[in-house]
């Protein structure tokens, strides 16, 4: 029964990532075809404190799915709560309270739990393609939304075209004392010097919650057609000449170098910094960056996908993938001794 119960609940819980909508009448109605722009879930599924309920989000038909959790794991469905414009993620705040991030609504829906029926009982409007949520700090009290650093109900100018003014957002709530405002007055809102973030983590006392960026980059910049300078080889084993194109350099912290290691300083004028998951000191008043060497950490990859933290030691794990994009040759590597073919990126886990 037991084993039963695990496969019935992880058939429901793939069939739930997978887009599956519920409430298809007929067959008919299931072949109609239409187009389908669906968010990436970043926390699709949570369970209540209690362990009785999952919640997970439908994320093509705007609604958070409610489910009872049987004694051998096998899955109920209860509710059917309409949420947002394409919830990504879920975070239970007590066994009352859940909140959504809905990415195209760039809103937080604030769900109240009934035995029989659920509802949304509040919205915020927040910063620009909230992805993901959790709780941490004091009692675990705040709240802590990743958004995209752009124009969208935010407080104050973005400064958009304003140079070291990060694209990252974390917006940061007291849970207990929302304001009345439409935003619900944020006790701070964290910038970070990346990309649009995604993943969120929180240490297994609340002290410390981990941020990280999305597309983070891998410290490479383009020079637009060598710069007039060819590079061996000069011709194929045809004896074709080379064709002038751009050469990928990647900066190793100090110069930037091509992938034989000579260095290319003089035509890349500017510094990229590589700052991948941030560290968020969760009971400061308010809460804020930690300060020091320890207030990010990089090289963790290229794209950034979801962050776990492990409740015994506290490391993080972070999946990602890491891009070779700075090799220059496709095919078995007879000129240089290696090959990107087949091993374009690395696909990986990075342990913080």
């Amino acid at each position: 029964m037991k084993r039963r119960g695990r496969a019935l609940r992880s058939l429901l819980i793939t069939s739930i990532c997978s887009g599956m909508t519920f409430g298809i009448s007929s067959a008919a109605d299931a072949a109609d075809s239409y187009t389908l722009f669906e968010g990436g879930q970043v926390r699709p599924l949570a369970i209540s404190q209690n362990g009785r309920r999952l919640f997970a989000v439908n994320t093509p038909d705007a609604r958070l799915e409610v489910f009872r959790i049987g004694e051998h794991g096998d899955l109920r469905h209860q509710q059917s709560i309409p949420v947002g414009l394409e919830p990504v993620a879920v975070a239970v705040r007590n066994e009352h309270e859940v909140w959504v991030t809905n990415l195209l609504s760039d809103s937080v829906s604030i769900v109240s739990i009934d035995e029989d029926e659920s509802a949304v009982v509040r919205t915020l409007l927040v910063g620009d393609e909230p992805r993901d949520i959790v709780f941490g700090g004091p009692h675990n009290s705040r709240a802590f939304i990743t958004v995209a650093h752009r124009g969208q109900n935010i407080p104050f100018d973005p400064q958009l075209t304003t140079p070291s003014v990060g694209r990252a957002d974390v917006w940061v709530y007291d849970a207990n004392h929302l304001g009345a405002d439409l935003n619900g007055g944020p006790i701070n809102i964290i910038n970070m010097f990346t990309d649009t973030p995604r993943s969120l983590a929180v240490s297994p006392d609340g002290a410390t919650v981990y941020a990280a960026g999305f597309a983070t980059g891998n410290r490479t910049t383009i020079i637009s057609e060598f710069a007039g300078i060819p590079l061996p080889p000069a011709t194929n084993f045809q004896g074709v000449a080379q064709p002038q194109v751009g050469l990928i350099v990647k900066n190793d912290g100090t110069h930037w170098l091509d992938e034989l290691g000579r260095p290319w300083d003089p035509l890349v004028r500017f510094n990229l910094p590589d700052k991948d998951v941030f560290v968020i000191d969760a009971y400061a008043d308010p809460p804020q960056l930690a300060t020091g060497a320890m207030g990010y950490y990089q090289g963790v990859g290229t794209i950034l996908y979801n962050m776990a933290v492990n409740p015994r030691s506290g490391k993080v794990y972070v999946s990602n993938t890491d891009a070779r994009n700075n090799f220059r040759f496709e095919g078995p590597g007879v000129f240089t001794g290696h090959s990107v073919r087949g091993h374009h990126n690395e696909n990986r886990i990075t342990v913080l």
